[in-house]
């Protein structure tokens, strides 16, 4: 997450116009007859919203202006999918603005980095999958549970840190070269938490997983021709 002190007016502007207009897409096509009618999908939205609020609460804020927190996203897609997970996203950023723990007027960029680019990598993850249409599903569990949180979260560090350098505003550390030692650091456990979620949804309640084709992946993958002696 990027303080508004690091970024000039014209990549909070270009913030702005990338995440607007992803939220009122999001808004038009958002299930919401389903979501008025289902209290369950109402639970599992205000559940996440929640979950994400508090995970976002616990983060490392450093004097630059730059805070590391899990993104969480991948999980919030894959329960919700897409446009759900975006508004749910949004509302948790305005719980954080709420309480001061981020910047109104880079609402848009962090929320293009936390936000929309996880849900972009995990929504391509799944749709991969889904042309795939494997049997087993540990291919679900680990391409677009495991996988597209782990790419999310390199993709958010390097996108990121390309925003900060071409705005000239952040002090670049001396060792940005041994970076990429740390970057396994921050990836695998954010695979983790969104993979562990994802499993257990899996195991569970395989039905909270908007995702999920429980036809195709919990059916049998065999089928006994043998006559019965």
């Amino acid at each position: 997450m990027i303080g508004a002190e690091l970024l000039s007016p014209q990549s909070l502007a270009v913030g702005w116009l990338i995440y607007v207009p992803v939220v009122i897409w999001a808004i038009c096509r958002a299930p919401w007859v389903e979501l008025f009618t289902d209290s369950r999908r109402q639970h599992l939205l205000f559940g996440t919203v929640f979950a994400l609020f508090m995970l976002w609460l616990v983060r490392r804020d450093f004097d630059t202006g730059v805070s590391y927190h899990f993104i969480g996203m991948t999980a919030v897609t894959l329960l919700l999918d897409w446009p759900l997970a975006i508004l749910g996203g949004l509302i948790a950023q305005l719980g954080l603005v709420a309480l001061g723990r981020q910047d109104l007027a880079a609402v848009g960029v962090n929320g293009a980095l936390i936000i929309l680019l996880p849900v972009l990598v995990t929504e391509c993850c799944a749709i991969l999958v889904e042309r795939a249409q494997p049997r087993n599903p540990f291919v679900y569990i680990f391409v677009s549970g495991f996988f597209a949180a782990a790419l999310s979260a390199l993709l958010c560090l390097l996108l990121a840190l390309t925003w900060l350098w071409f705005d000239e505003r952040f002090a670049m550390p001396y060792w940005l070269e041994d970076f990429v030692g740390y970057l396994w650091l921050l990836i695998f456990p954010e695979a983790f938490i969104n993979g562990m979620i994802i499993s257990a949804l899996v195991v569970f309640s395989p039905e909270w997983l908007e995702t999920f084709n429980r036809t195709r992946y919990l059916s049998a993958p065999w089928k006994d021709d043998d006559p019965k002696s």
